[in-house]
């Protein structure tokens, strides 16, 4: 039965936080150094050599830290991690073996450095056994990225997460709880799942988490169902076959000749290896020629005068032209004409008017 008996604990007070996780230091570890060796080697593609190789005393640096020893074999391509003496944190040899793994996945140095703090994991997710259409995996694999990697970056601010595309992996740090959702994401991105689905429910989810009214109840009538919209599609044949009616014989067809065959035929199965070869350069020779001829001819249409005309059609084309400009003057003339006629006619009137005006006036000053 439990003691009901309470003392006083001064040393609890409300400003301790009970959920932190104290940092493993030397002194924590009271059995001393381990008794055996353990050691992680892994291997990195040839484009990451320069890289790695400028990288390495970096790399050293941070593992000297926690007593663990690496090396990197240029020759076989592979990075090492291993305990020593000096190693006191149990923990630490998976924590190099997940950083030369990052490293050897194209993960920054100072990016992949971060694994080695201890509310830091990492996360590759194998992506291209997936998908069998090499085509279609690539376009999947595009929509991890989004247009100018907004779609990754909305996942990375969302799950609090690093996320590198390569190759045929995906690799993530973060918290425990932000890789479970970028896992979960890039599995069903690969399972043709738009990630904008998922990007839009984890934001619904982050505004939900502030209120606290809702932490004890279920989100689901806020978050958004989105149903799969399957289209009717009817199986089409890929060899469509010819379904006429047709004559009906007991025989059946003749089977189609094979490669020796033809060769049978032709003569070409009985030449030695020396004819064949002699036979195909002068089918490529003649191939050539071919070619070099239809070329020649194509330079000198460039070259070719243009036919010139006889005397006959010379004069019949001047006859016509100045019949053409004889035309031409005649309209001109008589528009002028037409123009000039108009003129006059106006003129004539106006001076009629002229006349009547002043013979009315010499009216006027008799009366």
């Amino acid at each position: 039965m439990p003691s009901t008996y309470k003392r006083d604990k001064p040393w609890d007070t409300d400003d301790i936080d009970k959920w932190k996780v104290e940092p493993f230091q030397a002194e924590d570890n009271v059995a001393g150094s381990f008794a055996e060796e353990s050691s992680f080697a892994t291997l990195f593609p040839k484009y990451r050599e320069v890289y790695l190789k400028e990288a390495w005393p970096v790399v050293t640096r941070a593992l000297e830290k926690f007593g663990i020893a690496c090396t990197l074999d240029l020759v076989e391509g592979s990075m090492t991690v291993k305990t020593t003496r000096k190693t006191f944190d149990p923990a630490a040899i998976l924590k190099a073996r997940d950083l030369i793994k990052l490293l050897s996945r194209s993960v920054p140095v100072q990016q992949a450095l971060k694994i080695l703090e201890d509310d830091v994991a990492c996360d590759i997710i194998k992506i291209r056994n997936q998908v069998r259409n090499k085509e279609r995996f690539v376009k999947r694999r595009q929509r991890i990225l989004g247009p100018g990697g907004s779609t990754l970056k909305a996942l990375e601010l969302l799950t609090s997460t690093y996320i590198l595309v390569q190759g045929n992996t995906v690799s993530a740090m973060g918290p425990y709880k932000g890789l479970k959702e970028v896992r979960r994401i890039i599995n069903d991105c690969m399972a043709n799942i738009h990630p904008i689905y998922h990007i839009k429910e984890l934001m619904i989810k982050r505004e939900l988490a502030k209120d606290p009214t809702l932490a004890n109840e279920s989100w689901d009538r806020f978050l958004p169902n989105f149903k799969k919209r399957t289209l009717s599609k009817r199986r089409v044949p890929f060899k469509v076959t010819d379904k006429t009616k047709k004559v009906y014989t007991p025989f059946p067809p003749a089977p189609e000749k094979s490669k020796v065959d033809l060769q049978i035929e032709s003569g070409e199965y009985f030449l030695s290896k020396e004819a064949k070869d002699r036979q195909q350069k002068e089918e490529v020779m003649e191939r050539q020629r071919l070619k070099r001829e239809e070329k020649m001819k194509e330079r000198e249409k460039a070259f070719v005068p243009p036919e010139e005309l006889d005397a006959e059609e010379k004069k019949k084309e001047k006859k016509e032209k100045k019949e053409k400009k004889e035309k031409k003057k005649r309209k001109r003339d008589s528009e002028a004409a037409d123009v000039d006629g108009d003129d006059g006619a106006e003129k004539k009137e106006k001076k009629k008017k002229k006349k009547s005006k002043s013979k009315e006036d010499a009216s006027d000053g008799e009366a």
